[in-house]
């Protein structure tokens, strides 16, 4: 869908700039114009009283064979690159390589003073780095960012992007999909190469109508899969008439390359055009929270509790733990919920995705929505009552009892071994 002014009824009144929420109108002398701003959200058709603005289908063709590479956005905060940048070279690595021999996975650094992490992209699998610097994107702010991200994209037409499923990547990667008038599919958990859109569809027993999908498209694209209807399926997500095709995937689920040190690639100095006039919020400060913090996603060994803890007192012994295992503490929707715990520790399809080596689940009973967070974990560890709990279906070891007999249990077998092992140095 398309905004469109009808010149021979525009007035000049202006009454529609003042309606747009997104500055999407420009004055060219005295008619209306749409610029790439527009969401169509149909503030102006509503503001305008000579019926002069129009909402149409746009029937534009997108030339697919224009766009090329596989984008990364690594997100970078105080000059350190986030741990799902890294995930997201590796996966875009092994797409780019399916895709074709000469796709290339392009890390897009954005920022202030960044130039050196483009060292660490190119270690991870990058083979090439744009960088967007300007002093005006050392901060994230929305507007500056998608207005860099969108004018690069159309600039150099990347065939895929990706985002992390991040507090800034969900909050970028909506507004340049929407200035570019493609689709987003958000919180993937696993992404594919398709030949054919018509041979992918049309040879396989599915409701799905082909008409629309031409027999000779030859070109490729990504399958885009994530979690539907609270997870209780797994819906897969094309974008055939559109580019770039845009996803986003939440920390912790796909698998970082190893790291080549010394590895080498392109460097792409991207002219930045960027002004304050066109950042609408300023930064007066950065207050960082005073609240224990925890990673979930770097951390080797979770303990998680659950509503099986029966009170946030519980979490007492879950943190002792966690402390004498080395790893951190994890939740259930449910305890946080409850108000037992911060949001900051869930773990599951609203909270965090996280694969650890270990995953102590402890009173959780493994609702589907906690399983999509953790269950590609190395080793799945479930402490419950219940025999018939949903989490033993996917526990590689299962302790069917009582956690606050059990934990103590394992914490004094811990400190036996501990204290054998020191043993053996003597």
């Amino acid at each position: 869908m398309a905004i469109k002014v009808i010149k021979d009824k525009c007035k000049g009144c202006k009454l529609c700039i003042k309606a747009c929420p997104f500055d999407a109108i420009d004055m060219d002398g005295k008619l209306a114009v749409i610029n790439e701003k527009c969401t169509a959200c149909n503030q102006c058709i509503a503001a305008c009283p000579f019926d002069a603005i129009e909402k149409t289908e746009d029937n534009k063709v997108v030339d697919l064979s224009a766009y090329k590479h596989v984008w990364v956005y690594a997100e970078q905060r105080n000059g350190k690159l986030m741990n799902v940048a890294l995930e997201l070279i590796g996966e875009g690595y092994r797409l780019a390589r399916e895709i074709s021999e000469d796709t290339k996975v392009c890390a897009v650094l954005v920022g202030d003073e960044i130039k050196g992490l483009a060292d660490e992209c190119y270690a991870y699998g990058a083979d090439s780095v744009y960088l967007l610097e300007d002093p005006l994107l050392k901060n994230f702010t929305t507007d500056a960012y998608t207005k860099v991200m969108v004018d690069a994209i159309n600039e150099y037409k990347p065939e895929i992007v990706l985002l992390g499923a991040t507090h800034i990547g969900r909050d970028l990667a909506p507004r340049v999909a929407a200035r570019l008038n493609t689709g987003l599919t958000a919180d993937c958990t696993r992404l594919d190469v398709r030949v054919s859109s018509y041979i992918d569809y049309a040879n396989k027993n599915t409701t799905l109508d082909t008409s629309s999908l031409d027999p000779n498209d030859p070109s490729t694209g990504i399958k885009q899969t994530r979690p539907a209807f609270g997870g209780n399926l797994m819906a897969t997500i094309i974008c055939p008439k559109t580019r770039p095709q845009m996803s986003t995937v939440r920390p912790g689920v796909m698998q970082r390359r190893e790291k080549v040190e010394g590895a080498k690639g392109e460097l792409v100095n991207v002219k930045v055009a960027i002004s304050e006039s066109d950042i609408k919020t300023k930064i007066i400060e950065i207050v960082k929270s005073a609240k224990e913090l925890v990673s979930l996603t770097d951390a080797d060994i979770i303990c998680s509790g659950g509503r099986g803890l029966g009170d946030p007192s519980g979490f007492k012994v879950i943190k002792e733990f966690a402390d004498k295992v080395g790893g951190v503490v994890g939740s259930s929707r449910a305890a946080v919920d409850a108000g037992w715990i911060d949001h900051s520790h869930q773990v599951g399809q609203t909270g965090t995705t996280v694969k650890p080596k270990i995953y102590f689940a402890c009173g959780i009973s493994g609702a589907i929505q906690h399983l999509a967070g953790m269950q590609t974990s190395d080793i799945i560890v479930a402490i419950n009552k219940d025999a018939d709990a949903p989490i033993f279906e996917v526990a590689d070891f299962g302790i069917v009892g009582d956690l606050y007999k059990v934990i103590p249990q394992i914490i004094k077998e811990w400190d036996s071994a501990e204290d054998l092992f020191e043993a053996s140095l003597k």
